[in-house]
């Protein structure tokens, strides 16, 4: 527990205890008197929370509660009393009151509920930032995010844009890959060009091929004219290729051909046409792993992983979900002209809270959601999806005295490997560099440990790269 707390009780003893107690918690408590001296302070000094009496000489805790609320909105305040009845209660909390509090106090609870008021106004602070900033913002920004991670990565597209490497884009679903392959070509000489997107999974080798070569005219039933490929209409810009991983074995050859000669063959023609298209290529399977076992070529994987960039799921970067879940409710209230304009700080909190399986698509999706719901100008809880407002997280917990309670460490490892590669979504390469061990390394463990999906090999040798 942290942050700055100002105590009010005129009695001596109970304001030093409450002082004591919070100063033990972490927090830095100073106490006053009365209400005429908390006002004092309050109006020289910036604190996160206070905490005051309801009886009090002078001054009572809910006039004191209604004129902090008037000087400071902004800071929350926690009454006590040893009077507990629903009267007092909703008088505090019309005057202003943050929590209520029944005498005699409990340590632990009045701990948790100054937490809990310190934590709700950093939060409505962070909030009301980040809707400053992203109301000053002329135009959206593809990539929003101000996190380590993040600021990695636009390092990485500002020194690889300006050249003609094929760039292979690796994440999980929904993590903003394609927004990665747009900044590239936007921050690169070829913006001025076009920049064209084709998702392999999305249709047979056949197809796929007559898109990305090209087919001249009765090269099939529907041929009636000739018409050139992706490649060739991307020359002098980028053309991206999404989920390269689900390419078929024939398409993958022949796209490696394509790649080493800079031309192609289209369908039913005779003639090749040379192209000037920068690749950049992306992925949510771990291509290495498909290169071990067979599923994808090693010289293809060569050909278009000359530069790498990781993008992490938003669980990853954590700091960037309000920067997000602003920026989208932005666009979505623009959009539907709606007058929301923030976020209030317990949906914020759930927000935080959230684990997020479908990343920043997931994210959109829910304040696209809460927008449309909301009939106020800031989006509650109760705007948001059942799954978010309900979530629990998960962590891994050693509790017990008992020893026959515990755990081998055997099974410890096997918990935690079984946690970091679901966490991965089954990305062994990124399990591995979680965990510290090269894949050989982690394939070994998981056969020891008899964990599933452990492989009963190892490949005999890793695949070479090719001469240059």
């Amino acid at each position: 527990m942290s942050g700055s707390i100002l105590v009010v009780d005129d009695d001596a003893d109970t304001r030093e205890l409450i002082v004591d107690a919070l100063t033990r918690r972490g927090s830095t408590a100073t106490g006053v008197v009365g209400g005429a001296e908390a006002l004092e302070v309050i109006r020289h000094t910036d604190v996160d929370a206070v905490v005051t009496d309801f009886q009090l000489g002078g001054m009572s805790g809910i006039e004191v509660c209604r004129r902090l609320s008037e000087l400071r909105p902004d800071v929350p305040v926690i009454v006590l009393t040893g009077h507990g009845n629903m009267d007092l209660a909703i008088s505090a909390i019309r005057a202003g009151a943050y929590d209520f509090i029944t005498k005699p106090i409990s340590e632990d609870v009045l701990a948790m509920a100054v937490a809990r008021a310190v934590q709700h106004r950093q939060l409505k602070y962070e909030v009301g930032r980040l809707r400053e900033a992203v109301s000053g913002t002329r135009r959206p920004v593809n990539i929003v995010g101000d996190s380590a991670p993040i600021q990695r990565i636009l390092e990485l597209i500002d020194q690889v844009a300006d050249s003609d490497a094929s760039v292979l884009v690796t994440g999980e679903s929904g993590t903003g890959k394609e927004l990665v392959a747009r900044a590239i070509h936007e921050r690169s000489h070829r913006a001025s060009a076009a920049f064209i997107a084709i998702n392999c999974a999305a249709m047979p080798a056949t197809l796929l091929e007559s898109e990305l070569f090209g087919h001249v005219r009765g090269a099939f039933t529907d041929a009636k004219r000739s018409r050139p490929g992706l490649l060739v209409q991307a020359s002098g810009g980028t053309l991206f290729l999404d989920e390269i991983g689900e390419m078929p074995a024939e398409m993958q050859v022949k796209l490696l051909r394509a790649l080493q000669e800079r031309k192609v063959r289209p369908v039913g023609g005779e003639e090749e046409i040379a192209f000037d298209a920068r690749l950049v290529t992306a992925t949510n399977r771990d291509l290495q792993t498909e290169v071990d076992e067979g599923r994808f070529r090693a010289d293809l994987y060569y050909r278009i992983n000359v530069v790498f960039v990781e993008v992490p799921p938003l669980r990853a970067r954590q700091a960037d979900v309000l920067t997000l879940a602003q920026h989208f409710l932005h666009r979505h209230a623009e959009r539907n002209g709606k007058p929301v304009v923030g976020i209030s700080a317990t949906a914020a909190r759930k927000l935080m809270d959230y684990d997020w399986p479908g990343n920043v698509r997931e994210l959109e999706n829910c304040i696209e959601r809460a927008v449309a719901l909301t009939r106020g100008t800031e989006v509650s809880v109760d705007d948001l999806p059942e799954a978010v407002r309900t979530y629990q997280s998960t962590r891994l917990v050693i509790t017990g005295e008992n020893p026959d309670e515990m755990l081998t460490l055997d099974e410890m490892e096997r918990r935690y490997i079984r946690r970091v590669l679901t966490a991965c979504n089954g990305n062994k390469s990124q399990a591995a560099k979680v965990l510290g061990l090269d894949r050989r390394s982690l394939y070994r463990r998981l056969e020891s440990l008899e964990i599933k999906g452990a492989k009963a090999t190892m490949p005999s040798r890793r695949p070479q790269a090719p001469p240059s």
